[in-house]
């Protein structure tokens, strides 16, 4: 499913679908207003609602033009309570489609996920297709995925939300019998269609288990050799791609676009213990991430729940910092890996100004060494020695040791292996032997126990 191909460019000239954005907030308020190409202002009276509304607002923005889409108009509606047959009753249905008809749109986007029958309800009554929040992310994902296994993910997650959302038309639909016995109204399309679809999505699970016993496969020759795995995650756009580029030297598309990473990398990196470990980028988390995409992507989560840390990236310069972060740990609760360690990233300092930086590093977290907290820049390097001290500090599989060793010179190969894998504070010579102060993983040092001294 892809909005550029359904634009059309007699109407627009443009390259993307034209669209009127419909914002659903289903708050204490009963206010509706309509502001074509701009937001709607704040709802007097209500500071926190009107704060939530224009965050959400402004994020399903950024989701419209990641899909390509040029936004026509914009509606934002407060209610009480949604309506069961079209979320937003009858008279507003009216006035939307009033709207769609005069900008010519080709799209009418809910930032609401729509029921079977409220969908179907407003295709009806509109000039042109509805998609609600769910469709437009699946829509992105599916832009994004360039791995088979990606692929595979999308269309699982577009399948299970198209199966309960089949419409039929009756009898017209139906598939006559062709001999004596048989004329009848026979099987509908509709259920024809519906088990096509089943047929489908059980295939896609099965090569998803294919795909999910490589990767165990894969982690099970990893886990031979202890390299510990770090992940990154947090919300989309927070620079996650940014960073992990700065840190591994890698060449992950950097986009200001939501999702612009859709398949997960892995890269090793040498921390300033020389432990080794390797960094994981995932898939950027948003605010009600749809659960057909959570369960979906599960194969490329996994990751996530075999991390030993976990760096939860977040932009620093973004308003609604805690809200974002609130939405990430509701993820990573679903994937039973919110009791894992964590070490807060603060992004995007260089976008601060100097009385901002201040406020953020007089927050009580806000020590490096604590590996709880962490201010970096992934754009100009900023900080990115202090978060890998602090990952340094947080891995506990392979803890760093103190050791002095005494190796003879002829043992090039242990000489070598020391100062690969150790950060050597003192070194003295005497006759043929290397006097050593080293600090190195236990995994190594237990290694050389043949040469070492005593333990300090």
């Amino acid at each position: 499913m892809d909005l550029a191909a359904r634009s059309s460019s007699k109407r627009t000239g443009a390259s993307g679908a034209r669209a009127v954005v419909r914002l659903a907030d289903l708050g204490p308020e009963s206010v509706d207003s309509i502001e074509p190409l701009r937001a709607a202002d704040p709802v007097p009276g209500s500071q926190s609602t009107a704060l939530d509304a224009e965050e959400s607002l402004a994020e399903f923005r950024e989701l419209v033009s990641s899909a390509g889409a040029v936004i026509t108009a914009e509606v934002l509606q407060h209610r009480t309570r949604p309506d069961p047959a079209t979320l937003i009753g009858a008279g507003k249905v009216e006035e939307i489609a009033g709207i769609a008809a005069s900008t010519e749109a080709d799209l009418v986007l809910f930032d609401h996920d729509l029921s079977p029958t409220q969908l179907r309800n407003l295709d009806a009554a509109m000039p042109c297709r509805v998609l609600d929040r769910t469709q437009l992310i699946l829509d992105i994902f599916a832009r994004h995925a360039r791995t088979r296994e990606g692929q595979l993910q999308v269309e699982l997650a577009q399948l299970e939300y198209m199966l309960p959302r089949l419409t039929g038309r009756g009898k017209s639909m139906s598939q006559l019998g062709g001999g004596i016995g048989t004329r009848g109204p026979g099987e509908t399309q509709l259920e024809t269609d519906r088990r096509r679809i089943q047929r489908r999505i059980d295939h896609l699970k099965v090569e998803l288990d294919s795909v999910r016993r490589v990767r165990r496969q894969q982690r099970q020759r990893r886990e031979a050799v202890p390299v510990p795995t770090v992940a990154i995650v947090g919300y989309t756009n927070a620079g996650k791609s940014t960073l992990f580029n700065r840190v591994t030297g890698g060449h992950v598309l950097e986009s200001s676009r939501m999702f612009a990473t859709l398949d997960p990398k892995l890269r090793g990196i040498e921390l300033p213990s020389r432990r080794k470990v390797l960094m994981s980028d995932t898939v950027g988390f948003i605010r009600n991430l749809p659960h057909t995409l959570v369960t979906s992507f599960r194969a490329t989560l996994e990751e996530v729940q075999q991390a030993e840390v976990l760096l939860h990236v977040r932009d620093a310069a973004s308003t609604y910092g805690d809200e974002q972060k609130a939405q990430v740990e509701k993820v990573l609760g679903e994937l039973g890996a919110l009791s894992k360690p964590r070490i807060e990233v603060l992004n995007k300092i260089d976008l601060l100004d100097e009385h901002q930086r201040e406020g953020l590093a007089s927050r009580p977290q806000a020590q490096a060494v604590s590996g709880r907290e962490v201010s970096v820049s992934a754009h100009t390097g900023e900080g990115i020695d202090d978060l890998l001290a602090a990952i340094d500090h947080a891995l506990f599989s392979d803890p760093l040791i103190d050791a002095d060793l005494r190796v003879p010179q002829n043992e090039g190969g242990v000489l070598a292996a020391i100062e690969g894998g150790t950060v050597v504070h003192n070194r003295a010579y005497e006759g043929n032997l290397v006097h050593l102060s080293v600090t190195g993983p236990a995994s190594l040092v237990g290694r050389l126990r043949d040469y070492r001294l005593r333990d300090r």
